[in-house]
């Protein structure tokens, strides 16, 4: 690759770039994680991801990537045996589902196709079948990562006591905390799972578990082996601002800058800032002839886009081309979504003028890869903001409501 000049555009759906704010909290030396100094880090960090997760329970803090976190839902909550109800969204519930079965958890899998969130009212029915309550925890990826879908945790909350059954609710927020509209105290959820790297605009390293009561309940008494990852033994020295081991002091020292930023901002206008970049790629990829991925329109990502590419082209292809020519990564499609599907991340500190010059860089690389397309996506999402802009939005009347 010849040396491209000026900052390569980042648009994959995380990593997301680190804002100069967060790289400058971070640019520190390392300091005595025993020591006051360090104490007052601890306890910052540790109420601030409270705000962000929207809950006044505990947030475990691991350093650790999300794979972790969801290890630590996973060995802190069930035991070897147990039954837990899981939906195929996409890439990412299949590898939960995946990990869960490794623990010795028996796994009902709904199946899906990858284009649409889980459907509530079949958790309700499965739930409302299993009248032993055999089911030890229904287990949901918020937002799809590999597919630019989200699922409507408050509605399979609702499913859940609908079925009155005692499940616990474990969600995977591991691309939408930060960047999408989340509660997991309102919305009744009792292990949230999340990272540094997405909304959070951190590098990677850092993963979180939100706490419910029933769940530290369930932490207590259920029979799986575990060490690093054991919510009691962090929460012991957390009480006091510390940590059991070593932590990642300097990554702390970005997330306490990045939690200033997200609520300097406000959550309510973070979210509405995303979902307004959303809908205008949408606009974009609709000029553009493409398809988007994600079929039902209450479950679009304020997060990511994912484009289906025409038949007999290569979205692998595609973005190659972009990346040798325009020096901008796009994400790929992840197992049988490969080569189908590009996805154009639009999260963390993203504004419209950064959408638009990614938007730019699809629509060239679209011509220069002989893509059928048509032109005008960029115009198009430019319309799209300029008549959101106002304060007239609907994406921003979705958050306020």
């Amino acid at each position: 690759m010849s040396q491209q000049q000026g900052q390569h555009f980042l648009q994959i759906p995380g990593p997301s770039p680190v804002p100069e704010r967060v790289l400058r909290a971070m640019d520190r030396q390392v300091i005595d994680h025993r020591g006051p100094e360090f104490q007052q880090l601890g306890r910052s960090v540790l109420e601030g991801c409270k705000a962000v997760f929207k809950t006044t329970r505990p947030v475990v803090i691991y350093p650790s990537s999300g794979t972790g976190a969801w290890e630590a839902a996973i060995v802190n909550t069930l035991s070897p045996g147990d039954n837990v109800l899981m939906v195929e969204t996409g890439h990412f519930a299949t590898l939960w589902q995946q990990m869960a079965k490794r623990w010795g958890i028996e796994v009902d899998f709904i199946p899906g196709d990858w284009r649409r969130g889980a459907d509530p009212a079949a958790i309700e029915a499965r739930l409302s079948d299993d009248r032993s309550h055999t089911i030890k925890a229904v287990m949901v990826v918020h937002n799809e990562t590999s597919t630019g879908v989200t699922s409507r945790i408050a509605e399979i909350r609702k499913a859940i006591d609908q079925a009155s059954h005692p499940a616990l609710l474990l969600v995977d927020t591991i691309s939408s905390l930060g960047s999408a509209d989340y509660r997991h105290d309102e919305w009744g959820v009792d292990v949230t799972v999340s990272c540094s790297q997405k909304g959070l605009m951190l590098p990677p390293g850092l993963g979180f578990t939100a706490i419910s009561d029933k769940a530290l309940a369930a932490s207590k008494t259920n029979k799986m082996p575990r060490s690093y990852w054991d919510w009691q033994e962090m929460l012991k020295p957390n009480a006091g601002g510390f940590f059991p081991y070593t932590p990642a002091t300097n990554l702390l020292y970005g997330l306490q800058e990045a939690i200033s930023m997200l609520l300097e901002e406000g959550l309510d206008e973070v979210f509405a800032r995303h979902h307004k970049l959303a809908a205008a790629t949408r606009a974009a990829v609709r000029a553009w002839g493409l398809e988007v991925l994600c079929q039902e329109p209450s479950e679009y990502s304020p997060v990511l886009t994912a484009v289906l590419m025409p038949p007999g082209h290569d979205a692998d292809r595609f973005r190659d081309i972009v990346l040798k020519t325009y020096n901008m990564s796009l994400g790929a499609g992840l197992t049988r979504l490969s080569g189908k599907v590009f996805r154009i991340g639009h999260l963390g500190q993203c504004n419209a003028l950064m959408l638009l010059g990614a938007l730019t860089g699809v629509e060239m690389g679209l011509s220069l890869a002989g893509v059928p397309h048509r032109a005008g996506g960029v115009a198009a999402a430019m319309a799209d903001l300029e008549g959101s802009g106002a304060g007239n939005s609907p994406a921003l009347k979705l958050v306020q409501a």
